[in-house]
């Protein structure tokens, strides 16, 4: 296909149309608005289907019924707008029904502004809705980076039947650069064997539910779920590590602050400081493991994020007690500047804390 030029919601949509997904339910909200358009346009050229629905609400109950079908599908958002699925993706949860569902966060809280933001981490990485659950969630950090966490979500979400999260930001959704996709190929549909397609009168018929009013028949199903989530933990994990090998100090960062980051990185190098970085790829489940790997031998950690600090405490869990962590953040669609970074990790490597 070459390489095209295009903006990072459009490259969302068209990886998963790559990925096979044909249905889309989904409402428009800034900065997202460019995905639901494009696969407006998009889904009936592949034979599939584009249904705006009439609110955030509506769209994630129509994931739900096409979900159980066996259908590849999704719905996008942005901040507020993802808050109102939240009950919808517990239902989808609960019955065990794989979709992909994207935010794209914006400023808040509250309607906020359409500037771009981290905030929402604590929403999508501790359940969000009600009731004792997880979703995988992948966070990019560039728009080629998107296509393969795009189709990467969607194997996840049938390999364990469950619901996955493509957390971006408004600056990764309006951002343009190039990006190269594999010759798009017609996919062979899944059988999949729970999937409420009919019996055609030659069968035992399907149910799935969320519903389970027998307390002991519900404890039972939280824990088969609760295995599952232990399995995603297993298997699923996802970080980049970049110079961490002789580092004195690590930063951590993910999506759009990562990649500034990266810069004060390099020019801290540059500089004669020995700084690394770590950068989660999924926030759930959250990579422990490099940390556990470093915190014996480093003087201590910087999180950079867009927000008011959520993340850092994965980080400070993750290294237990065993060097300092320090925090920057910028809030309200602030985006941090590499050189606000970069006199953070002079202060941090100053002895200052941060």
């Amino acid at each position: 296909m070459g390489k095209v030029l295009m903006k990072g919601n459009e490259v969302i949509a068209e990886a998963a149309v790559h990925a096979g997904c044909k249905y889309f339910f989904g409402y428009p909200i800034t900065p997202q608005s460019e995905l639901v358009a494009y696969m407006a346009r998009r889904l009936p050229e592949v034979g599939g289907l584009f249904l705006q629905a009439e609110s955030e609400v509506a769209a994630i109950n129509m994931v739900y019924g096409a979900a159980g079908t066996g259908v590849r599908v999704m719905t996008s958002s942005s901040s507020p707008g993802f808050s109102l699925k939240q009950e919808g993706i517990s239902y989808l949860v609960g019955a065990e029904l794989p979709a992909l569902i994207v935010n794209v966060v914006r400023g808040g809280p509250g309607l906020g502004n359409i500037q771009p933001a981290q905030s929402d981490y604590f929403q999508v990485t501790k359940g969000g809705g009600h009731g004792d659950y997880h979703t995988p969630v992948l966070a990019p950090s560039t728009l080629q980076e998107i296509i393969d966490l795009t189709e990467a979500a969607f194997d996840i979400a049938d390999r364990y039947r469950t619901p996955v999260i493509l957390l971006g930001d408004g600056m990764l959704g309006q951002m343009m650069e190039p990006v190269e996709f594999k010759e798009l190929k017609e996919r062979e549909p899944e059988q999949k064997e729970w999937a409420t397609t009919g019996t055609r009168g030659d069968g035992k018929p399907r149910v799935i539910t969320s519903l389970e009013l027998n307390a002991d028949a519900l404890e039972k199903r939280n824990e088969h779920l609760q295995k599952k989530f232990a399995l995603i933990q297993q298997n699923e994990v996802r970080y980049e590590t970049y110079e961490t090998e002789d580092a004195e100090y690590i930063v951590t960062a993910y999506g759009t602050a990562a990649r500034i980051a990266m810069n004060a990185i390099n020019k801290a190098r540059k500089d004669g400081l020995k700084i690394g970085m770590i950068r989660p790829i999924t926030l759930w489940p959250f990579p422990e493991v490099p940390f556990v790997e470093t915190r014996d031998r480093v003087k201590g950690y910087l999180s950079v994020e867009m927000s008011a600090g959520q993340m850092v405490e994965d980080v400070r869990l993750a290294v237990n007690g065993k060097a300092p962590v320090s925090f920057f953040g910028r809030t309200g669609g602030v985006v941090p500047t590499q050189e606000e970074i970069y006199d953070q990790i002079i202060k941090l490597a100053g002895g200052v804390e941060v």
